[in-house]
């Protein structure tokens, strides 16, 4: 806790001051424009991977980065409320939905059996990702395990902007270029981003 407090002391002194006036003016309203969609893993900053200053990402975050598929339900109501609340209320004109290399998430996906971890929460959450082990083992080539690491985060990438899609109010938007869908793979060790082409079907690196 005593380093939180001096992380503390030295925004207040200097981050905030820096940006003092750009505060000043987000004290009552917000205009994002990005919904920014990652995950959870303490090893991605979003502001930092993408340069950018308070206000002008709208971020969700949940393991393995997942968009739960639009649908007049309960679950899941706090991920899809804030997918809502970015494209309905802030209008962002960008959604970008980043992965990243070893996530512990798209792992799980391929484990029969947790151990004595007990994490039933997340396995009813991993439940979402039926279709990303389905094209996985579809797709995949050979048997080893670095290969099918790396196919799976970026397959899930791609199944989480269909999922957007499904959305009524994101599909027209989209149609109309109301807004942009992106797939990013970011590469922890490296500080590498790839932007999935979807007429290529490949991603290609985009720093």
């Amino acid at each position: 806790m005593k380093n939180f407090v001096e992380g503390l002391i030295k925004f207040r002194k200097h981050n905030f001051e820096e940006h003092k006036d750009l505060f000043s003016q987000l004290k009552r309203v917000q205009e994002p424009h990005t919904l920014f969609i990652t995950c959870s893993d303490s090893r991605v900053v979003p502001t930092l991977i993408t340069d950018t200053l308070p206000g002008e990402l709208f971020v969700v975050r949940n393991i393995a980065n997942l968009v739960p598929p639009y649908g007049e339900t309960y679950e899941h109501v706090a991920i899809t409320s804030a997918i809502e609340y970015a494209t309905q209320v802030l209008n962002v004109e960008n959604i970008v939905v980043c992965g990243h290399s070893n996530c512990g998430g798209c792992a799980l996906i391929h484990l029969p059996d947790v151990g004595h971890y007990e994490i039933l929460h997340t396995r009813k959450w991993l439940e979402l990702t039926h279709t990303v082990k389905n094209r996985v083992y579809a797709e995949l080539t050979n048997n080893g395990e670095k290969m099918k690491e790396r196919l799976t985060e970026q397959i899930n990438i791609i199944e989480q902007v269909k999922n957007l899609l499904t959305y009524p109010f994101i599909y027209e938007k989209h149609n109309k270029k109301e807004i942009n869908i992106y797939g990013w793979y970011y590469i922890i060790e490296t500080g590498e981003v790839s932007i999935y082409n979807d007429e290529k079907g490949e991603f290609e690196l985009a720093n």
